[in-house]
């Protein structure tokens, strides 16, 4: 070991919080505690390495101006450049965005990516602005954040309430304020563009895709046919409506659905296009679409179902609600949307999950790849980005669960042991400076 020695005693057990900050830290622990995680390097890790902090005005379409509060958090660089979203939603704040940025670490040293993790947003309800409101509030909040990010330091991507559209300003604006000599060659500053624009084809449904492919995996390796079985959806969005697409095209059935504004189900099943088609016309809604019958937001995961995939937001399952499920699967579409209460509930009960750090990593592969192609001015076409998304995602999934079985370990904890294994390889490797 060539880190510097030190005298650390080990992190104990103690009862979980409800705070998504929490709910990594024990995650963290329990998987450090298993691959017995040198002192220092646990140091290191628990620990983010910059929060960056910024109030920026911006006038409104009526001459107010409103004065905003965005954040960056970059956890660890020790594989590359951080790496995640930026959310537009009232939730977002420091705690949020430190439990995020170090979901992406592990996430992206799983999948194997020369990245670290980063995450951030602003704190912000976006539908109470206008287009050009919220494109002067993404400008201002890129220039605000400079130097910050950057396409080898920080390249952020399309989160809760962001989009192709959002990126394409950020870029814009990035790329506005650099000399004219190097504007076109930090194009890479953000992932997620439009196509148009830099973006990767296919990059719209690269995390939905991922959460398809690893319940395929998932049922291929329990001799399980996904025709006929039926899934429920929290969330959506781009990834909730990807994923149940792709499902619906092997046979399986959307029973139920849970957005902002409520929860519907239909045990004959949703036709998941008409339901996206409804919801794009209704403000983001699917409340009273047609053949469907309304349901208490309480009893969502309580619906009788196959499978279960909360693509919303974190701390979604908890031992309140977990007690309820009756799916056999939960494939964690959301980054933490189930707390540590929650999970034990499920473990105990039998019900099988595919972590976030893998389940949804085909997002942050899809923007690796983007980036690959906006540094060496390629352009990838769909069929050979879906066949590497397939690739990529098939030898994840394949090294969680054979670690998994091998190690008597749940799951989660298995992708943990993978992801801070290959972080702390690259700390031994290299040692600590000075």
């Amino acid at each position: 070991m060539t880190v510097l020695k030190a005298s650390v005693k080990k992190a104990t057990k103690k009862q979980p919080l409800r705070g998504m900050m929490d709910n990594v830290m024990e995650q963290f622990n329990s998987a450090a505690d298993h691959i017995n995680l040198h002192p220092n390097i646990r140091k290191i890790l628990s620990i983010t390495n910059n929060e960056i902090l910024v109030n920026f005005p911006v006038k409104m379409d009526n001459g107010d101006v409103e004065i905003f509060t965005g954040y960056r958090v970059q956890h660890n660089s020790a594989l590359g450049p951080y790496k995640g979203g930026l959310r537009y939603h009232p939730t977002v704040d420091l705690d949020a965005a430190r439990a995020l940025a170090m979901w992406m670490t592990w996430k992206t040293s799983l999948a194997g990516l020369p990245y670290g993790g980063g995450k951030g947003g602003i704190k912000i309800d976006p539908s109470k602005y206008s287009e050009s409101e919220l494109e002067r509030i993404t400008r201002r909040f890129t220039y605000a954040l400079a130097d910050n990010i950057g396409p080898e330091h920080d390249i952020p991507a399309p989160d809760v309430n962001t989009n192709s559209q959002t990126m394409a300003w950020i870029a814009d604006t990035y790329m506005s304020t650099r000399p004219p000599a190097q504007r076109t060659a930090n194009q890479h500053v953000v992932t997620g563009k439009p196509d148009g624009s830099g973006g990767l084809e296919g990059r719209d449904r690269a995390t939905g895709f991922g959460v398809y492919l690893t319940i395929k995996f998932w049922a291929e390796k329990n001799n399980i046919d996904l025709k006929g079985k039926k899934y429920i959806v929290q969330g959506f969005g781009n990834v909730g409506y990807w994923a149940s697409l792709f499902l619906e095209k092997d046979g399986a059935k959307l029973v139920a659905v849970q957005d902002a504004y409520g929860s519907i189900q239909n045990q004959n099943g949703l036709n998941v296009k008409n339901l996206f088609d409804y919801a794009k016309l209704n403000k983001g809604s699917i409340v009273d679409f047609p053949n469907s019958e309304s349901l208490d937001k309480d009893d969502f995961f309580a619906v009788d179902c196959d499978i279960c995939i909360p693509a919303a937001l974190g701390n979604q399952i908890t031992k309140e609600n977990a007690p309820k499920i009756k799916a056999n699967l939960i494939a964690e579409g959301a980054n933490g949307p189930t707390n540590v209460d929650g999970e034990r509930i499920l473990l105990e009960r039998g019900i099988a999950i595919i972590p976030d750090i893998l389940c949804n990593s085909g997002g942050v592969i899809g923007s690796y790849f983007e980036w690959l192609q906006n540094r060496n001015g390629e352009i990838w076409h769909l069929e050979e980005v879906m066949d590497k998304l397939s690739k990529k995602l098939r030898g994840s999934f394949n090294k969680v669960f054979d670690y998994s079985e091998r190690e008597d370990i749940d799951t989660r904890t298995a992708a943990f042991c993978i992801a801070i294994e290959r972080i702390e390889k690259a700390y031994v490797q290299r040692g600590i400076f000075p």
